[in-house]
């Protein structure tokens, strides 16, 4: 019986040990933590507004036919894409005599921004064109997530001015950023919008 009662304390000691072991095994093998993936979805995404709201907006802000309106919106989106997160509807003056000078005046809209957002631009530009002229615009604007970020300086034109529908259309383009204007008004000159573009939160009059 002695012997027995043996062989049993030695089986528990060792089932004890075992399982001693086990636990001090999982205890030292630590958790993998669970990180966020960055850059964070939400960091490059806005909503973005159809064809049919931007020509709704577009032809309101010009004072123009939905037509004509729909036919720039057109060439955009297959030059662009059909993703513009945000767009402009503003006012400006330019005179040029070779070299020339764009001052204007508008608001920013987002759809994921109930308010719209004050915005100024002014810029330099050179074209084969003398004279003035004051534009209604209408610019739809590409890779903007966030309304501060459209605040700085768009260097040069990517491509060449164009004309549809009598509207006047040109790209500018700065960090992933691309903005289209549309532009309609009396003495409309293409050759002023080929130079630089800075936009500011306060009218400036140098415009460099």
């Amino acid at each position: 019986m002695h012997r027995r009662q043996l062989i049993q304390t030695g089986f528990a000691a060792a089932s004890v040990t075992a399982l001693s072991s086990s636990l001090g095994a999982c205890a030292s093998t630590p958790r993998e933590p669970v990180e966020p993936q960055y850059p964070l979805s939400s960091d490059q995404t806005a909503p973005a507004y159809t064809a049919d709201e931007l020509v709704a907006a577009g032809s309101r802000e010009l004072g123009i036919a939905a037509e004509a309106m729909g036919a720039a919106i057109e060439r955009i989106f297959a030059d662009q894409g059909d993703r513009p997160t945000a767009y402009i509807a503003g006012e400006e003056g330019a005179g040029a005599a070779v070299i020339g000078l764009r001052y204007g005046r508008g608001a920013l809209h987002m759809k994921d921004h109930s308010a719209s957002q004050e915005v100024f631009w002014q810029g330099t530009s050179i074209g084969w064109d003398i004279g003035g002229n004051a534009s209604r615009v209408f610019t739809l604007v590409y890779g903007l997530y966030a309304p501060d970020a459209i605040y700085r300086r768009y260097p040069g034109v990517e491509g060449t001015a164009y004309l549809i529908a009598g509207l006047g259309v040109n790209y500018q383009r700065a960090d992933g950023i691309v903005l289209a204007p549309v532009r309609t008004g009396v003495g409309l000159r293409l050759g002023a919008n080929v130079g630089t573009m800075a936009y500011s939160r306060q009218r400036n009059i140098l415009p460099f």
